[in-house]
């Protein structure tokens, strides 16, 4: 037996029961749990009590509706009885009939994770970031590759939700783990689900990426972007510890976008440093890869029409002269277009983002231009032809000083840009723009172009070698033979 206490205030200190609460327990004679509940009946009067039922029907028709909603409705159709400091009032009785006659909830259920099972990719905007190239805004996406076992990740910096990008940050992450897991599963993207009321499940370019690696496909349900709940959460902390680097680094503006992708795969490589153990459970049960990566171009054959263009992707992109009325092909990447004619390449071009759209080099259609400059004035994609700001610059000074002469002078201009140097006649055009005057022309133009290649030259002298050096390096006087 313990020693009895004989002081209330020591017992009480004891128990953590403080004194006075003792010396009332001690008087009644009865432990807490013997005690009946304070009183639970309302000490004002409900002010709601005559509308509950209104309330109430209006929360099983719809339960969405907040108190909030609710309340403003009341006060509406009972002007002068509900005053705001009320509302708190309907909130808790709200709350409450949620909890115990609303409807059911959803119930999510925590999923068990296997080594090498499983993994999961999306894409997602990167806005909200403020990244800038060289001071220009950089709208992009990522596309965000996790292993659902280890957590660990791939980001590829994309700028379409297209097949192109899907298939080159998947390769990516995939190459740079070394191994393939079991299955993969997306969200319900146009590019690798098939949505409409078609029997296959997968498209058939993403069908033909997944068996190439032997990986069984999943999507989520349509609207369930939870299921995908993995890599959802995962571009929530890749956020918010890619903003805590730039925050470190003191600027979101980078040189190039091949500098913002290096500082990216950079975190990532600290990330998945410390998922090193789990990550060699998974690679020890996954597949190995094929040979080689797959091409992730998408190839189409279009004819290049009379205007030297091709429409590709629903974009138009014009090509050499020399290839109208041509079959060529254009293969389209991620980040580019190549056109192959007679298996050869013959242009590469940055590919456009979006629909409707296009790129037009002045340089394939220059030679017929200067022949039918009359074209110049109307021409659709003439905004394309002014590949600096001076440029359209020097056209508006000669459309003022020529009249309809000054299209055949600008594309004199455009001819030499093309033939010898954008960024010399550029020069030649910032000049002359400051000199003012009327002194933009072609022969202006060409004039600076020739001053600054005769300044180029310079005399080059050669020194004269002396060759008994020759003998010297061979010692003790011999001569060479």
């Amino acid at each position: 037996m313990g020693k009895v206490e004989t002081n209330l205030e020591t017992a009480a200190a004891k128990a953590g029961m403080d004194a006075k609460t003792a010396r009332k327990y001690r008087r009644l004679g009865r432990v807490p749990s013997e005690l009946t509940p304070g009183s639970r009946w309302r000490t004002r009067e409900d002010c709601f009590q005559e509308v509950w039922e209104e309330v109430q029907s209006l929360l099983e028709v719809n339960p969405g509706l907040e108190a909030k909603t609710i309340f403003e409705y009341l006060q509406r159709r009972y002007a002068g009885r509900f005053a705001e400091g009320q509302l708190r009032t309907l909130q808790r009785r709200v709350k409450v009939w949620r909890a115990t006659e609303g409807p059911v909830k959803e119930v999510f259920f925590a999923q068990r994770h296997h080594p090498g099972r499983l993994s999961a990719s999306d894409f997602t905007h990167m806005s909200e970031l403020g990244i800038t190239i060289q001071g220009q805004s950089f709208p992009h996406l990522i596309y965000h590759l996790v292993l659902t076992y280890s957590n660990w990740e791939s980001a590829t910096v994309c700028f379409s939700e297209s097949f192109e990008s899907l298939c080159e940050g998947f390769q990516n992450a995939i190459w740079e783990l070394g191994k393939v897991p079991q299955r993969h599963r997306t969200d319900r993207l146009s590019t690798a689900v098939n949505n409409m009321t078609t029997p296959a499940e997968f498209t058939e370019r993403y069908a033909a990426l997944l068996r190439y690696y032997g990986v069984e496909g999943e999507k989520i349900q349509a609207g369930q972007g939870h299921e995908n709940g993995d890599v959802e959460q995962r571009h929530h902390r890749l956020k918010r510890a890619l903003a805590q680097e730039l925050m470190l680094r003191g600027s979101k503006d980078f040189v190039s976008v091949a500098d913002y992708q290096e500082f990216v795969k950079c975190l990532l490589l600290r990330l998945n440093a410390g998922r090193k153990s789990r990550l060699a459970e998974e690679i020890a049960v996954m597949k190995e890869l094929p040979e080689r990566r797959l091409e992730s171009c998408k190839r189409e054959r279009v004819k290049v029409d009379s205007g030297s263009l091709i429409y590709a992707d629903r974009n138009v992109y014009s090509v050499p002269s020399r290839l109208i009325g041509e079959q060529v092909e254009a293969r389209l990447y991620m980040e580019r277009v190549e056109i192959w004619y007679g298996q050869k390449k013959v242009e590469e071009m940055p590919r456009l983002r979006g629909r409707s759209r296009h790129r037009v080099d002045y340089r394939h259609i220059i030679d017929w231009l200067v022949r039918k400059p009359g074209a110049l004035e109307n021409y659709r994609y003439r905004d394309e032809l002014f590949p600096t700001s001076r440029f359209r610059m020097a056209f508006d000074e000669l459309k003022d000083k020529l009249g309809p002469r000054g299209s055949k002078e600008y594309l004199a201009i455009l001819e030499l840009a093309a033939k010898e140097s954008e960024a010399k006649v550029d020069e030649a055009l910032r000049g002359l723009l400051e000199k003012g005057e009327g002194s933009v022309s072609a022969e202006a133009v060409r004039e600076r172009l020739s001053a600054e290649r005769k300044g180029s030259i310079r005399d080059v002298q050669i020194a004269s070698v002396d060759l008994r050096l020759f003998d010297e390096l061979c010692g003790d006087g011999e001569v060479l033979q």
